[in-house]
């Protein structure tokens, strides 16, 4: 098995699991803003961070360095639908790129820049790994905004408590 194949492997496990939590965000005039605390991201910018994510995989495979300006302005996504939308054309794009890759590419080395300050430079089998894990973490703080606002959690990894487990 190639190191692409089992790239793959987790990044379709985590794009199911993905997907069943984002089906749970209803974004309205009621929603859209809620955070938890001051410094965390409104519900909108984390719901939508977390369905752009699986792109990064491309970003990271079909270039050498990334430099993120400082007046980056992340997008938002205005509606339940548009956020599907964004995730469905992401995961895509992930998958693509994954598919796509050699193992000889994958041990070349990516870069990411802030403002023309280079922040990190790794092999790309970490930079990839380290993008699903920043999906992870992201996606459970999504979660726990969700459980905020008393929507079922689904299970990520087996059933969850409101899938009705443990059983009684």
């Amino acid at each position: 098995m190639t190191l692409c194949q089992t790239i793959t492997l987790d990044f379709e496990q985590e794009m199911q699991s993905t997907q069943k939590l984002l089906e749970r965000v209803v974004l309205n005039d009621e929603t859209r803003s809620f955070a938890p605390h001051s410094k965390s991201m409104s519900f909108e910018k984390l719901a939508t961070h977390v369905a752009e994510l699986p792109g990064w995989m491309k970003l990271a495979l079909e270039s050498e360095n990334f430099d993120l300006p400082a007046d980056f302005k992340p997008s938002v996504a205005v509606s339940t639908e548009a956020l599907l939308d964004t995730f469905d054309k992401s995961a895509e794009q992930g998958r693509q790129a994954i598919a796509a890759a050699t193992d000889e590419q994958m041990q070349k080395n990516w870069s990411f820049s802030f403002a023309g300050q280079q922040v990190f430079t790794s092999p790309r089998p970490d930079v990839i790994r380290s993008f699903i894990n920043h999906l992870v973490h992201h996606r459970a703080q999504l979660g726990v905004y969700l459980r905020m606002q008393n929507v079922p959690i689904p299970g990520m990894y087996g059933p969850s408590a409101d899938d009705g487990w443990p059983p009684a």
